[in-house]
């Protein structure tokens, strides 16, 4: 190995670990962090999100209850009157 790659890698590997001991600074490892205080904002927000959950659940339901053997059975009898209502048009 020559002189020159061994420079490289040297600071190959001084580079990976300077970027591991930040990326492990940065994420709070050895350290007590506090939960960051509850201001109004922040409450009014995790209301919001609370609602949308609630409204996204509805959707759901109303989603796959439209698929169900009831709905399906609802739908067809739905269409065999209308289906009496234009013949008695005609």
């Amino acid at each position: 190995m020559s002189v020159g790659t061994a420079i490289v890698a040297t600071i190959a590997i001084i580079a990976f670990m300077v970027l591991r001991i930040v990326k492990y600074n940065t994420q709070g490892h050895g350290r007590n962090l506090a939960a960051p205080p509850q201001d109004g904002e922040t409450t009014a927000l995790r209301r919001e999100v609370e609602d949308l959950r609630e409204r996204i659940k509805v959707l759901e339901r109303i989603t796959t209850d439209s698929n169900t053997s009831e709905a399906i059975e609802s739908r067809r009898v739905a269409a065999e009157i209308e289906a009496l209502r234009t013949r008695e048009d005609s």
